[in-house]
């Protein structure tokens, strides 16, 4: 004959006193509820599995109803029935599920922030992705395990961005989330990344031929991320002068020492796209920072020498990888310093397009349809660039309002 089941009731239960010693409220099938001294109350399951008695913790009641504790009763009877121990079968669902608390999207993301991309980029770009995904990612998929994000979900929290207006910003954060999955692989946090399945659901951004930063507070974050990188002197030496002479890059990474006059704080050449000669009149920053490098490559032709062979320039790619590396892929190339420089000072400093126009090189003429030659206006793009180069110091030194110098004409 099988056993009564179902013995206690709802009330039975509640009114429950303590005694001196323990005692149990059975209700069959196993299950009984368990009365101590103190008043407490926990409900726990008898069963035999493989031959031995053992017992199941079920909870604490009133944490657990009795309706709830007979739904466990139930199901641990359902897995003997399978040849299951449902007290492994709970330690093993526990564990799993502590696992993957600690493998959620945001536990992932963060482990992947401090110990890797933290080390690869500058301070200023991790806090610039580290606020994006807070703020973008984080709210939406930051609390699921990674191995269950779907890519209509990540699409879900681009929309929003879309949605704001920001097209590169959706872009950028889909890049980033697509580097925490591939950091979740490697970890065997998860299986597949599941960006590529958004390949061309987000509405294009922009096309730039040349990125560029020319917010102010962007570039100051450029210049303190160039003060600090780590990378070969010759290297670091053309990072910093890029932005005070904003020449075009392969007249940058071909000058030639004897182009240069310190004592007079000019570099002379022949532009590479007009085929004219060029005075460029040098801030003293530049000229600082020539001085400093001459000690290292002043025996070379040329200034930034290739590290393989001081009888050739520096190799075109090296700027860019040294923009990549502190984290600027995207945002900055070493043609972005021309631009950079173009709309700060047409826009904050506000000086004649024609000398800005002469600067860079461009082929400028007169009134009268006639080329400018290379001392035109040569003292007007003196203290211009000098004006330049005082006006990127206060930005990188943190000042919030560089007062623009308005130059005459």
């Amino acid at each position: 004959m099988s056993r009564q089941t179902n013995k206690l009731s709802a009330t039975a239960v509640k009114m429950a006193k303590p005694r001196d010693k323990i005692f149990r409220m059975a209700d069959g099938g196993g299950l009984y509820l368990e009365v101590s001294p103190s008043g407490s109350k926990y409900w726990r399951m008898k069963y035999r599995h493989a031959g031995k008695e053992k017992r199941l913790a079920i909870g604490v009641y009133p944490d657990v109803s009795l309706v709830r504790a007979r739904g466990t009763r139930d199901e641990a009877k359902r897995q003997l029935a399978q040849g299951i121990d449902p007290s492994t079968a709970k330690r093993l669902a526990r564990q799993q599920g502590e696992q993957t608390a600690g493998n959620t999207f945001k536990v992932v993301a963060v482990e992947w922030l401090e110990k890797v991309h933290q080390h690869e980029v500058v301070p200023e770009h991790y806090q610039r992705n580290k606020r994006r995904l807070e703020r973008d990612a984080f709210p939406i998929v930051g609390m699921r395990p990674i191995s269950e994000v779907t890519a209509p979900e990540l699409l879900g929290c681009l929309r929003r961005i879309e949605d704001r207006g920001h097209i590169e910003t959706a872009h950028r954060v889909k890049a980033l989330c697509g580097q925490v999955f591939r950091y979740g692989i490697s970890t065997g946090r998860v299986e597949r990344d599941p960006t590529p399945d958004l390949r061309g659901a987000l509405r294009p951004s922009k096309t730039k031929h040349y990125a560029a930063l020319t917010d102010p507070k962007e570039v100051a974050e450029l210049l303190r991320a160039i003060d600090g990188y780590g990378g070969q002197p010759t290297t670091i030496a053309a990072l910093k002068l890029a932005p005070l002479v904003f020449t075009r890059p392969g007249e940058l990474r071909q000058a030639r020492w004897a182009d240069i006059d310190l004592e007079a704080y000019t570099w002379t050449f022949e532009a590479s796209k007009t085929g004219q000669p060029l005075i460029i009149p040098l801030p003293h920053q530049a000229v600082t920072i020539l001085r400093d490098l001459q000690g290292l490559t002043g025996r070379t032709e040329f200034v930034f020498p290739s590290i393989r062979s001081s009888k050739r320039p520096m190799s075109n790619a090296t700027i860019k990888a040294a923009l990549d590396r502190m984290g600027f892929k995207g945002e900055m190339t070493a043609h972005g310093f021309r631009a950079m420089a173009r709309t700060i000072l047409a826009e904050r400093l506000h000086y004649p397009e024609h000398y800005i126009e002469q600067q860079l090189a461009h082929a400028v003429k007169d009134s009268n349809g006639r080329a400018y030659n290379r001392t035109t206006h040569l003292e007007q793009r003196k203290e211009m660039l000098q004006s330049w180069a005082d006006y990127l110091d206060a930005l990188r030194e943190g000042a919030d309002n560089v007062v623009p110098i308005r130059a005459g004409t």
